[in-house]
This record gives C-alpha cells, sequence and structure tokens, in this order.
C-alpha cells in the first residue's frame, strides 16, 4: 500500500496530488490506521453544516428527544453509503463521476452533472446563510452584510494552495473539534435528562404518528446523506495510494471504511448533540415553538444562565459552515473534472460555487427579511433530497457490477440493504418535495 509522504507539498485537490510511500507489512497496525484516516472527516462534516443544525434544532424544540432515533437511523445509513463509495473508488480506481461518464450515455451523464452541481449549490446555500447569521449574531451586522461577509472564505481556500492534502484533513478536524467542543460545552450548562435521551434514541413509530412530525423527520433524512459527498469519497479515497493486487486493496478498503466509520460516528453525535441542545434548552422549559436558529441563539443565555453559552452556540455555527466550504469544493472539483474532464484551480472553482450560491442567498433575505434564515435553509434541504436518489441509483448499480468491481462486487445481503435504503429514502424523499411544494 501506499500513502502521501507527510512532507509532500500536493495542491489541494485530490486529483492533482502526487507522491507516495510504500507502507510495509511490518508497519504497525496503529500507524495504518493514521495514515488511512482523514477522508472521513473531509466527509463527516457535510453531516454537521448549518442545515443539519435547523431541522435538529426544530426537531428537538417542538418533539423533544423523541426524534431522536431518525439522526441514529439516518446517520446509520449514511454510513452504508460512504462504505459503498470508497469500496467503488478503492476497487476501481475511478471515482463515482468518471465512471458515470463511462457507462452512462452523454444525455444522461450530463443530467446527472447537472443535478450534482444543483446539490452543491444548494449545500453552499446554507453553509453561506449559516454563516451569515453566525456573523449576525457574533459580531451583530445585519444579515445581507453577513452574506456578503461570506465571500472573502475563499481566500481561505487560496491560501491552502501546495498545502497538501494532509493539511486541509487537519484544518477540517481542528472545525469539527471546534463545533463538538461548543456543543458539548453548552450541555454541561444545560444537563439534559440523559434518561429521556437513551429513550429518545430507539425507534419508535408512534414519534411519527402525525404529520407534521413525520415531515420534519424525512427533513433530518434530507439534510443528513448528502448527495455530492458520495462522489466526493469515492475520490478522495485515493489520495492514500494501494497496490493493485487484490490483498493490498481489500486491506485498504478495511482501513477506509474504519475512517469512515469513526468519522461519522462523530458527526452522529454532533448532529445527536444540537437536538439533544434544543430539547433540554427549549422543549424542556416550555419553548416549543424556537424554530429558527437565531432564535435559539437569544434563548440559550438566559435559559443556561451564562452569556458563554450563546457565543459558543455561535462560534459553533461559524465553524460548522466553514468546514463545510471545504469539502463542497473539493467535490466541486471532482464532479467537474469526473463528468466534463475539466480541470480547473480550486480556488476558481470556489469562486464559481459561492458566488452562485450569494446569488440565492442575498436576494432571499432581502426580499424575505431577516428572519428569513430557517425557511431558505428548509429550501436548501429539499434542493438536496431532490438530488438523492440520483446519485444514489448509479452507485449502487455500479458496485453491484463484476466488470467494475472484480472480487469486491457488492454481497447479496449488501445488495438487498443497499437496495432497501434506496426504496425507503427515495419514498421519503419524493413525500417531502410533494409537501414542500403542497402537492399532498
Amino acid at each position: 500500500m501506499f500513502h502521501l509522504p507527510k512532507t509532500a507539498t500536493a495542491p489541494f485537490c485530490p486529483s492533482e496530488v502526487a507522491g507516495t510511500v510504500f507502507v510495509a507489512n511490518t508497519d504497525s497496525l496503529w500507524k495504518k490506521i493514521s495514515r488511512f484516516a482523514g477522508p472521513g472527516l473531509l466527509i463527516s462534516v457535510g453531516y454537521m453544516d448549518p442545515g443539519n443544525w435547523a431541522t435538529a434544532i426544530n426537531a428537538g424544540s417542538v418533539y423533544g428527544y423523541s426524534l431522536l432515533f431518525v439522526v441514529v437511523l439516518s446517520s446509520l445509513s449514511a454510513i452504508v453509503l460512504q462504505c459503498l463509495s470508497l469500496r467503488l473508488g478503492i476497487a476501481s480506481g475511478k471515482d463515482l463521476a468518471v465512471l458515470c461518464r463511462e457507462h452512462y450515455s452523454p444525455p444522461v451523464a450530463f443530467v446527472l452533472w447537472i443535478l450534482a452541481e444543483i446539490a452543491i449549490i444548494a449545500c453552499d446555500l446554507a453553509e453561506v446563510l449559516g454563516c451569515a447569521l453566525a456573523f449576525k449574531l457574533l459580531i451583530n451586522v445585519s444579515l445581507p452584510v453577513g452574506v456578503l461577509l461570506t465571500a472573502f472564505d475563499t481566500l481561505l481556500i487560496l491560501g491552502l494552495k501546495g498545502q497538501g492534502f494532509r493539511k486541509v484533513e487537519a484544518i477540517v478536524l481542528a472545525l469539527i473539534l471546534t463545533i463538538a467542543g461548543c456543543l458539548f460545552t453548552q450541555l454541561v450548562f444545560i444537563n439534559p435528562d440523559w434518561q429521556a435521551v437513551l429513550h429518545g434514541a430507539i425507534p419508535s413509530i408512534d414519534a411519527l404518528s402525525t404529520r407534521d412530525a413525520l415531515y420534519l423527520a424525512i427533513g433530518i433524512l434530507g439534510a443528513t446523506v448528502m448527495p455530492h459527498n458520495l462522489y466526493l469519497h469515492s475520490s478522495i479515497v485515493q489520495t492514500r495510494r494501494v497496490a493493485k493486487d487484490e490483498q493490498s486493496r481489500r486491506e485498504a478498503i478495511r482501513f477506509a471504511s474504519l475512517d469512515t466509520v469513526v468519522s461519522l460516528m462523530l458527526a452522529l453525535l454532533v448532529n445527536g448533540a444540537i437536538l439533544v441542545l434544543a430539547a433540554a434548552a427549549f422543549h424542556a422549559t416550555g419553548n416549543t415553538s424556537v424554530t429558527e436558529i437565531d432564535q435559539a441563539y437569544h434563548l440559550l443565555d438566559p435559559i443556561a444562565g451564562t452569556a458563554a453559552a450563546g457565543i459558543l452556540f455561535g462560534l459553533g455555527l461559524l465553524a460548522a459552515g466553514q468546514s463545510s466550504t471545504f469539502t463542497g469544493t473539493i467535490a466541486g472539483q471532482v464532479i467537474m473534472e469526473g463528468f466534463l474532464k475539466l480541470k480547473i484551480a480550486c480556488w476558481k472553482r470556489r469562486v464559481i460555487t459561492r458566488g452562485l450560491a450569494l446569488v440565492p442567498a442575498f436576494v432571499g433575505v432581502i426580499m424575505l427579511g431577516e428572519n428569513s434564515v430557517g425557511r431558505l435553509l428548509v429550501l436548501s434541504q429539499v434542493v438536496l433530497s431532490m438530488q438523492l436518489p440520483f446519485v444514489m441509483y448509479p452507485l449502487l448499480r455500479l458496485t453491484g457490477r463484476v466488470d467494475v468491481m472484480g472480487g469486491f462486487v457488492n454481497s447479496a445481503w449488501l445488495k438487498i440493504l443497499a437496495w432497501s435504503l434506496f426504496a425507503v429514502i427515495s419514498a421519503a424523499n419524493v413525500w417531502l418535495v410533494l409537501q414542500a411544494f403542497g402537492v399532498i
């Protein structure tokens, strides 16, 4: 197996990474694990973005701990799909976007590319809105000014040019730890009912008995399983070079899967912490109408009894938006190169994506007002939900083909599990979209 040397100064994008080093069989288990750690972290931040904050706060405020099991099941579904994505990348040596271009007709591949780009823009819209709201809460600027300030995060991407992929992973890890630290410190201030938390993690049909609860549960599902991350993961696992023999690739899949499971379990804890925080701070105190992120910010201080609670909340939200910025940029690069064979600098890709997201964000907050963030965030998650089945289908089809996967093709039980997830998620997303547009 091979791995990027720590001293490499490779460019930011995974397709441009160069330089490998052989991992000897005599290397310790911990050394192998540490060298494969990283791609899962980049994927996990997509499950902590402001869209997840919006749905989790709403669920915790209105329904207490009862929908916590939805966060758990959604995260477990995401783990299955991301493990399929990394298997595809390692087994085939190609990412999902490239394989879609090669195995589907040009018109179909073009439609898949457009849908993937729309998903990235929708995700970036949530990041713009989340960061803008964080700026408003932390430095007391208007929401439109906060939106404009998010344009400058392109400078962060430009500053990472030539720094190497491992440094990007380290920065993302620091942001994730910031998010987790802020949230878990707030939980200490709030002191939730942990017995009720454990009860809420147990699946319950009764918790979904009302129309609004089911709608919100599907919104959590749509916000959790990010479509563009499935394209991304199949590419970034290849920054860990492996030999072509089956034993080396099998070991790479095992270590990459471990990295993914650990990272997404961390994301599960973060998302669960947001819902638990809202349930303990708002639902338990009778504030069951907190559906906006800025409402949560302003109510936390008096409930927690310390001004630090609101500040930590705002910092966590800002870190969530900024960390998702990295994955959105890399995913956009992977998708563009895979579908179109078009390579551009990552900072240019960032300018394009952020520019396309800034327009609807700025227009939305101007037309709908300062309290429109919640509605716009929900809209962005609906758009993501609409795209999800269109990336799941080619992923499941390709990982089930012997000519693509060789000896790593999906087993019978994995096919049943994966296609069952596809059916449930597709039906749930169709219901969500129909609800959003008032059809049912």
